[in-house]
């Protein structure tokens, strides 16, 4: 078995996230731009203005993933090779689709780190997209096979909670009441105040488009929103706002409780009447102020094998130290962060302690602080530029953004570790462990 390889990620971008309005398209600034062309835009745009510099061309890599969450329609990527085709790229670049839900952009980077790990490739280049205006959750194109939930076929499987596998708000609601009572409604909706006001507090301080190597945000000709004849610059995420706890509380919430007799470490919390004597309602907590947005965007990274980066005189982004997947009850699929984690930090031989800084995938808040508090993570530690919550979740590019977010994050603090984590719909996680080199 040959010995395994060192893997940088040298470089990152992305687009910024806009606002997805599938029922008014035209609300939405990329409203008017299909999802594989919002990535090809992206491609081109990177290797010309930030690649070039470093003499890495497109006929360098050695392997390009496309992550997507829902690959039908004009997400359909033909083996992951229709984005490459329309960027340019050589016809002899291999392509590969990947679907992990939320962490298809992540496990395509999985894909391309134990490429070069084993000696496979020398570059790979992972990416991801979605656009939830144009192919939305909700669409003909999606159909699950719902004999699963008919007591007469032969497919019946009573084991898996349908219904709430495939709503994720629902999801995020039995998260919490699993979690009852070490969080209240509260503390996802302050949790995702603090998200907008640091997403804010970053766009001001130009913390997303400059400074640490140069920014992560490519900007985007697109259309003002509500008028796609008004041609616009788009170079800042369109979901953030400042926010108040009393305005956030107030919002519609999304969720229906399940009304549970016992959390998931079997205490009695009282089902129906339980629920409502501690919520003070009957409704559910999941609400649009603590949830991502709908949203649409583009996400690229490339990765490349040390000795190789350093034969051609480039510098690390971040040096790859360990990844980890996991699969969990897909009813709570906001669990899956929390195995994926042990498995990165098990095999690169440390404890969450080492690690000093967090970008833990904001779909909801209460994923987030579920994994917190299974790690004991201070909060000062995650998600400090903001979170999904207001920086959006384009569901399949997400698990590219945040290492390499989190990257910059590590060199502009002078810290050394981070770990990036996502759930994935379905009831998996993805985590990408990395290293600042200089630090």
């Amino acid at each position: 078995m040959p010995e395994t390889k060192e893997v940088w990620m040298i470089d990152y971008a992305r687009t910024p996230f806009s606002r997805s309005r599938p029922k008014t398209p035209e609300r939405d600034v990329f409203g008017e731009i299909r999802g594989d062309e919002l990535l090809a835009t992206l491609l081109m745009k990177f290797f010309d203005q930030k690649l070039a510099d470093k003499g890495i061309l497109k006929s360098d890599i050695d392997e390009a993933t496309v992550g997507t969450a829902m690959g039908v329609y004009e997400n359909w990527t033909y083996g992951g090779r229709l984005p490459l085709f329309l960027a340019k790229f050589p016809a002899d670049t291999p392509g590969l689709f990947v679907d992990r839900q939320c962490g298809s952009a992540g496990s395509g980077m999985h894909v391309g780190i134990m490429e070069i790990m084993l000696g496979y490739s020398k570059c790979t280049l992972a990416t991801g997209v979605e656009h939830m205006t144009r192919v939305s959750m909700q669409n003909d194109w999606v159909r699950p096979n719902l004999k699963m939930i008919n007591k007469n076929s032969e497919w019946y499987r009573p084991e898996y909670d349908l219904l709430t596998t495939i709503n994720m708000i629902q999801t995020a609601q039995k998260l919490y009441e699993q979690e009852t009572p070490y969080f209240t409604k509260e503390d996802l909706d302050k949790f995702g105040v603090r998200s907008h006001n640091l997403t804010v507090k970053s766009q001001e301080e130009n913390w997303f488009t400059s400074g640490v190597w140069g920014g992560e945000i490519i900007p985007i000709e697109a259309h003002a929103e509500g008028n796609v004849e008004e041609k616009m610059i788009v170079d800042k995420d369109m979901a953030a706002r400042k926010s108040k706890l009393e305005v956030v509380s107030q919002l519609t919430r999304l969720s229906k409780p399940f009304y549970l007799k016992q959390n998931i470490y079997g205490e009695d919390i009282g089902g129906r009447s339980g629920y409502a004597e501690r919520e003070g309602t009957k409704d559910g907590v999941i609400t649009p102020g603590n949830s991502s947005p709908l949203n649409a965007g583009a996400t690229a990274a490339v990765l490349m094998e040390a000795e190789e980066a350093k034969k051609r005189g480039l510098e690390p982004l971040a040096k790859i130290v360990s990844i980890g997947w996991a699969a969990v009850d897909p009813s709570v699929m906001g669990r899956g962060p929390v195995p994926a984690t042990e498995m990165a930090l098990k095999h690169a031989g440390m404890k969450a302690e080492d690690i000093d800084y967090w970008e833990i995938n904001e779909a909801f808040c209460i994923v987030t602080l579920n994994c917190m508090r299974a790690f004991n993570i201070p909060e000062e530690k995650v998600n400090v530029m903001g979170g999904s919550t207001a920086i959006g979740h384009p569901l399949g590019s997400t698990m590219v953004r945040l290492p390499g977010t989190l990257a910059r994050i590590l060199r502009d603090k002078g810290a050394k570790y981070g770990l990036a984590n996502a759930c994935c719909g379905g009831g998996q996680g993805v985590a990408v462990l990395i290293e600042n080199p200089d630090a």
